[in-house]
Formats: C-alpha cells, structure tokens, sequence
C-alpha cells in the first residue's frame, strides 16, 4: 500500500498515474461506494489501489497485454470500475458495452474489438456472451461479479472476480515489480479507453479516445466548476455512455471525489435521496420523468394543496432563476420565495434527491426550455453542456450566472468553434478522439482538411459568444412552403407535457407537420383511472378518444407557443396519432441512449406517415416486436389521426 502523505502539486495525465496519486494523497477517502441488501459499503482509495493491483495482475494471468481489449458489460459497480482501472494501469484498454444490449447486437462490438476478456455484472450477461461466443472466437474468458445463479455453470472461461482476485495476488507476489512497470509505461497519448457510438446511421464506431484527451477535459471543468474531492456522485445511467462514464469514473479519478453506486435501477430514486448528490447529471429523458412523477403527485394532491403549488410555482416562474444567478430581487419577491422555499421548493428538491446539489448539468439531447426553467426556478443550479463521444464530453458548458434557457453556454477552455456556411458547428479541441478504430475512411470525413472535427449539428453563436444547438444538421430541413423545420425542437415541447414520452415530427419538405406521440402509460394511467376510465393496456389506453383529446390539448398548448415564434411558426403541428406500442430500442426505433432513430421509424411505419399527410382519419397497422427473452410477436391496432387546431383564429376558439 502507498503510504497517505501531503498531495503534491504535480499531476499525472494517464488514469492509472491519476490512481497512484489518490491512494498516495487520500488513501482513507472514500472513493466508490455501493449499496447492497439496503447497506452502503465504502472502498476507500487505499482499497481501490489494492484491488486494482490485484486484479491487473490476474488479467495478465488471462492474457491480457498492453494494447488489448478488454469489454466491460453491467451497470454501475465497484468492482467494474476496478477491472477498467485495472486494464488501463496495464496499458489495455475498456470497452464498455450497453448492459440492456440484447446479445447479437453484442456480437459486432467483440468481433471488431477482438476481445479476449469480458467483465461482466452477472448472470444475464454470462448468459448473453454464452449464447455468442461461438460467434466470437476471440472469446476466452468471462469474468462475473456477482456469483448468483452461476454455481452449476461449468464453461472452462467463466471466473469469478473474487477469483481473479486470488490469482491476482498470488501471480504479484511472484512478479513484485510488474504493476509498477506497466504504470510508468503508460503515456498521455496512449488510448485509454474505447466506446462506440450507437448506430444510428450504420454500423457502431470505435471512438478511440487517449488519457490526454479524457483528462484534459475534466481538468478544465474541474477548474471552472471548483470541484474538488469532497463531491458525492450517484453513477446510475450505463457506463457505456460517454456522458455517465465522463461523470462517474474520468472525473472520479480526475478530481479524487466519491462516486455512489445504486443497488439496481429500480432503486435510483431511493438511493439518490440517501446520498443527496453534490454533483449531478442527467439527461433530459430522466429530468423528464421525475417531472412527471411531480405532476402525478400534484394531481393527486387536495385542492388546497394544489392551490399553494400553483401560486408557489408561478412566484417561482417569475424569480426563482434570478434568485439562483444572484440578480437583483426586491424583498417582497424574496420573501414570496422564501415562503415558497419552505412550503413547495425544498421539499420538491429532497424529494427529488436533490436538496445537496450545488452543480447539475443535463446534456445527450436539446432539453425543452419549460423543463429547464422549472428546475431552475425552484432552486436547482441545472445547466446544459454540449458535447459528444468524440469530443470527450465538454465543449459547451454554461457558466453560473451566465445560463440561458436557449443556449449550452460558451466555448469550454481550449475548444475553438466555427460555423460553417450550412450551419454545421465544427470544432477544435485538446479532448478529440484519436481515430475511429480501423475506419479510417469515417476518421477522414470527420475532419475538414484543415483539422475541424464536423460535429453534425446544427447551430450559431449568439451576441454572447454562447453556442445554441437548433438540431442534427441533417434533420433539421424547410417546409414546402419555405417556413424552417427543426423536428427536434417540437418534439422536445411536446414532451415537456408529462402525458407524453415520446414524439416523432416529420415535415421535412412537406406542406404541413405532423407527428408520433408515444404516452406515458404511468401518467396517462394515473390521469385515467381518476376519471374510472377502464383499459386493458398500453394499446386500448392509447386509443381512447378520451385520451386522444388530452393528447390534442398539449399539442394545441405546443401550437399556441409556436405562432409566437417568428422561425418556426410554420411549423405548427397539423395532424398526430398516438402509437399503438411504445418506441424500444430492442425493436431498433431508440438508440440505447434513447435517441429518436428518425429515418428508420419513418421507414419501418411508412404506411401512417402516408396516412397522416393524406389526411386520413384511421389507419390500420400490423408490427412485429422483440420480447426480452428473445421471442418475437405481433402487436396490431386500427389507429385514430386527429387533427388539431393551428392558427391564432383556430386556437382561440379550441381554448
């Protein structure tokens, strides 16, 4: 063990220096936490280094070298983190895959990254790589933790952690000066980590990213934020992401703070309470759905209740964002909110986990202003960053006092940008990844040839120097009639509305829009059965007219917002129907980040956008889908199109 002395003023730009440096410097900190049987167990630094010695030396007994890959597959768990740290500390490299990949999307990944040694949580995931590793060849070895349900498993590859612990101290008492060595050899520039994007448009990417890179990023959000190493972090969105891996384990090693695992993600809401958060991330989809757990409970509420919440939210509405920039506020408004603060606020804030925040950030996808103002103005200090796989995360972070519900603020340290004549955001960064694997071709057409990365998106810079991000530079597109096209911008105000999960708008090059909407079976059911509306499920819900009608008035409210923007106010939504199974990443129509697959939902239900822009009233649809246990079947439904109201005229009277 290192022994804990002064921390020195230099850093180490590899992740396995950075280890070194934390047991050296904080070696009784705690530095991953996680919750099992109801109990939190702590590792502390010293631990982590222990462990992580262990372990490089048991993957050296399996074969592993510098170079190589090793995959990475569960949620968040200490063990996990310690096998990537582990492989990095030899000079191999992590490859983490997405836990709810159904095995053959699996396949492709350990294919082209040869990977001869997989970490895995548990049993479903041993299951997954037994089904295809006659697929793999480069496939030896399975390494769990979590022995439940594997004890009559008898596959020559399968090891445990706990044994590859033993076999790790026994091979280091034999080889003292190995760990050390494969340190010092690690450099800035090497690759320390790989993840591959998600497909949207073909086959997954390798993104090879180095130390430096990874690092660097971190360090300068370090810095602008001052986080240091008494943060807690909730890790519980899928180590494959870049973003969660960025959060939880690049700038846990970073700045030395602790990150908390939860005990399954049934239990996230639970756990991020116990811990209350310094430091949180989430992407719109989860601020989404906390949202609407609010709403529920809020419809749920006594009339007196719902009284002093609206007031308190409206009081909110109007200063809650400038209390938290710091703004000038009058002390009758401060007092108002200080009323609402102790009434409705802070307890909407420990009831959400977040009572502890002092930095959130949200990023992935566009969040909708009326989703960002509200956590905002009830004292939550959420900001929006940009960035991307290749980009090692920040490029765009909004500074405090300077965060705008349009924007992702200004430029990162170190990050250029330039905006091409077709709206396309470029960039040059110290956080640009190396190459993709074996691709060279993408790697070249990502660049411009004098060194821009193309990051795809569309936007501009503002009077303020901040970047706003209008949508995928290829989605975003004009009307027939001339009028802008941003698709994801209404689908986002669309799901502001806690009844809708998920939205598709099509319009690109057509007269008028048109869209999907996917409910939200626990809010629309919650709305439905206080008003004794019987359904069998998440088709009859959908079809209900009366559900259809509620549906209508969010997309009226979306309409009523847009004719008061001068861009976009062509772009009024004229017809939707509401689908007939929830869009699934399973079925292909989600990225497993939760992306619109855009082109391939148009594609695979052709025949309802042809029914919705000829104006039909129903239209009858047959669609196979994927079951978790891998079997297949059919869901089919005669579906409504309704039209809704669109200009001022039509939109009084609707109201």
């Amino acid at each position: 063990m290192i022994s804990s002395v002064s921390r020195t003023v230099t850093r180490s730009n590899t992740f396995a220096g950075l280890l070194l440096e934390h047991a050296r410097d904080r070696a009784s900190r705690p530095a991953l936490r996680e919750k099992n049987l109801g109990i939190w167990r702590t590792f502390t630094w010293a631990d982590v280094y222990e462990n992580v010695q262990k372990l490089a030396h048991g993957l050296v007994g399996l074969g592993v070298a510098r170079g190589d890959h090793v995959g990475v597959i569960g949620e968040n768990r200490p063990e996990l983190y310690m096998g990537m740290m582990a492989a990095q500390a030899l000079g191999a490299i992590p490859v983490p895959l997405y836990q709810d990949a159904v095995a053959q999307e699996m396949v492709y990944v350990l294919q082209d990254a040869a990977i001869a040694v997989v970490l895995v949580e548990d049993q479903e995931q041993v299951d997954k790589m037994l089904e295809i590793s006659t697929q793999c060849p480069t496939l030896k070895h399975i390494v769990y933790e979590d022995p439940r349900g594997l004890r009559h498993y008898k596959d020559d590859g399968l090891i445990s952690f706990k044994q590859l612990l033993e076999r790790g101290e026994k091979h280091q008492a034999a080889h003292v000066e190995l760990f050390a060595k494969s340190v010092a050899a690690n450099r800035p520039e090497d690759t320390a980590a790989m993840f591959y994007t998600s497909g949207t448009t073909g086959k997954p990417k390798g993104v090879v990213l180095t130390n430096y890179a990874l690092i660097d990023r971190a360090r300068a959000v370090e810095v602008m934020e001052g986080l240091t190493d008494r943060e807690d972090v909730l890790a519980y969105l899928p180590p494959a992401w870049i973003g969660q891996n960025m959060f939880s384990y690049t700038q846990l090693l970073v700045t030395g703070f602790t990150v908390n695992h939860p005990e399954s993600p049934e239990t996230v809401m639970i756990d991020l309470r116990d811990i209350g958060p310094t430091y949180y991330f989430a992407p719109p989809r989860v601020l989404e759905g906390l949202l609407t757990q609010v709403m529920i409970r809020m419809e749920d509420a006594g009339h007196l209740k719902k009284r002093l919440y609206h007031w308190a939210m409206g009081v909110a509405k109007r200063i809650g964002a400038k209390i938290l920039d710091e703004d000038p506020v009058g002390w009758m408004n401060r007092i108002l909110y200080q009323i609402g603060d102790l009434t409705i606020y802070g307890p909407l804030r420990n009831s959400l986990g977040m009572s502890r925040v002092r930095i959130a950030y949200t990023a992935g996808e566009a969040i909708g202003p009326d989703l960002f103002v509200f956590y905002r103005s009830i004292g939550i200090n959420l900001k929006q960053l940009y960035g991307s796989t290749e980009t090692s995360v920040f490029v765009c972070v909004q500074p405090n006092g300077q965060v705008k519900a349009d924007t992702v603020g200004p430029p990162v340290t170190g990050v250029e940008i330039l905006v091409a004549e077709n709206g396309e955001i470029m960039l040059k960064s110290p956080g640009l990844f190396k190459e993709y694997y074996r691709n060279e071709a993408a790697t070249r057409e990502a660049f411009t040839l004098d060194g821009w990365f193309r990051t795809g998106d569309a936007g501009y810079l503002d009077d303020t120097g901040h970047l706003k991000i209008i949508d995928r530079a290829k989605d975003v597109g004009k009307l027939a009639g001339g009028g802008l096209f941003a698709p994801k911008y209404i689908e986002n105000k669309l799901k502001f509305f806690p009844y809708i999960k998920e939205a598709v708008a099509f319009g690109a090059d057509r007269n008028e829009v048109c869209t999907f909407i996917n409910i939200d079976l626990e809010a629309v059911g919650n709305w439905a059965e206080r008003r004794g509306l019987a359904y069998a499920g998440y088709t009859d819900l959908a079809q209900r007219d009366e559900v259809y009608q509620l549906i209508a008035d969010c997309v009226e409210q979306v309409n009523r917002d847009l004719c008061d923007d001068a861009k976009l106010s062509e772009s009024q939504v004229s017809r939707f129907l509401i689908l007939h199974k929830e869009l699934d990443p399973d079925d292909d129509e989600l990225t497993r980040t939760r992306k619109v697959r855009r082109a391939f939902i148009a594609e695979k239900y052709a025949v309802l956008v042809d029914a919705l822009f000829n104006g039909l009233d129903h239209q009858y649809i047959e669609t196979e889908v994927k079951f978790e246990d891998g079997r297949k079947g059919t869901i089919a439904a005669d579906l409504k199109i309704k039209l809704v109201a669109r200009s001022q005229t039509e939109l009084r009277q609707a109201a």
